[in-house]
């Protein structure tokens, strides 16, 4: 029997306080609790939590836009007007395959060696060292030295691009002190981009080289080519980096799990795959209803509605996952929305798997067993999670 439409419950939880953002996870299982579209008060957006709404909500651009921007505010929508995320088909999808063309498995199959090899290094390294961060120690290193020298930025930008990556995210969430903050480091990512751009500054062969060209052969305009830069710099690093320095913060409160990845190294890509399961480095991006949605269970989102598409509160999702809350790196249940859904479906997942997988069957034969040396320092942010500091003591095998 179909359900019967109904208007939708409110809530007054603030999903951008300080102490939501420092452990967001009860307060998504409420509002799952609640309904499958939940209208915020703070924000006046409509928050959507459910695993099946959630994948259906990003498969629906139709319904569910991006066109209008991603973002909770409209200076970040205006100001990344031109970003790939922040584009509906048939534009996105023309858009796109310039770099799903850099980013398939095919053209990373010559960096999975160098990949590998930086990862049993570090690990090496880490093991040496005993005690280490492993935020900065750990989930730094593939980031700022193979995916930086992937995309050719110049060497003397490097560190200023992994600062703006860890801060831009904040630009997207609603009208607040870390939206104002983030939209001025944003401001500042788009203007050193423009000055690369503009001056020819970019490391020959790599995927911006490769981006540039498309451009000035007049396939896409300047301000496009800046915009898709923009959006791969905050999505390739402080994601992964992210997802890594949970890693091991999951291993390290999960012995067993960590025993399981020693006597099967094989499990890599399952673990990383758990890991951003239980701790997505994105935890929502808004969407533009631009027509009534009617959600699965009766609730019906009006037309010109913004809406919260939360990631992380569908991979908790009871419904969807057994024991959500447990952290199983040989977990059944494959369908996990970090990396997001249909035709926005993150374009770099290849390569974050890719590094995530090499780091953590490295350390699988080099440390015997992780365990927290202090508390750890999360970094609040509007739309991303992420640790600022981990400190890590790693048990030689």
């Amino acid at each position: 029997m179909a359900s019967v439409a109904h208007a939708l419950p409110r809530s007054a939880i603030d999903l951008h306080a300080d102490a939501v953002l420092l452990d967001p996870y009860p307060a998504y299982r409420r509002l799952r609790d609640m309904g499958a579209a939940v209208r915020m008060d703070t924000t006046d957006a409509v928050f959507i939590g459910r695993y099946a709404d959630v994948r259906s909500a990003l498969n629906d651009w139709q319904t569910f836009s991006s066109a209008d921007g991603i973002g909770l505010n409209p200076v970040i929508n205006e100001a990344w007007d031109e970003a790939l995320i922040c584009q509906d088909p048939p534009v996105h999808t023309e858009r796109r395959k310039f770099m799903t063309e850099v980013l398939s498995p095919k053209a990373l199959k010559p960096q999975a060696e160098t990949i590998d090899a930086r990862a049993a290094a570090l690990a090496e390294k880490l093991v040496q060292a005993g005690k280490f961060d492993a935020v900065t120690d750990l989930a730094h290193d593939l980031p700022i030295n193979v995916v930086m020298e992937l995309i050719g930025w110049p060497e003397d930008v490097r560190p200023d691009l992994l600062h703006f990556a860890e801060g831009s995210w904040n630009a997207a969430g609603p009208a607040n002190a870390r939206m104002q903050q983030g939209l001025e480091t944003l401001q500042q990512m788009m203007a050193l981009i423009a000055d690369i751009y503009d001056n020819d500054r970019i490391v020959p062969g790599g995927f911006a080289d490769q981006l540039i060209g498309v451009a000035r052969a007049g396939h896409i305009t300047r301000e496009t080519a800046i915009g898709m830069l923009a959006g791969y710099i905050v999505a390739a690093f402080e994601t992964t980096i992210s997802a890594m320095a949970f890693g091991v913060q999951l291993f390290a409160q999960n012995p067993a799990e960590w025993d399981k990845l020693r006597a099967n190294p094989k499990l890599a890509t399952a673990a990383a795959n758990e890991i951003v399961r239980i701790e997505p480095p994105i935890q929502n991006f808004a969407r533009h209803a631009v027509r009534d949605a009617t959600m699965s269970d009766g609730g019906v989102i009006p037309a010109g509605s913004w809406v919260m598409v939360s990631y992380a509160s569908a991979n908790r999702d009871e419904r969807q996952f057994a024991d959500p809350d447990a952290f199983r790196i040989d977990r059944k249940e494959k369908q996990n929305l970090a990396f997001g859904h249909g035709p926005h479906g993150c374009a770099g997942q290849g390569l974050a798997r890719m590094e995530l997988t090499a780091v953590f069957a490295a350390l699988a034969g080099k440390v015997a067993r992780f365990e927290l040396a202090g508390e750890p320092a999360y970094a609040l942010n509007n739309v991303t999670r992420s640790l600022a500091s981990l400190p890590v003591r790693a048990i030689p095998a």
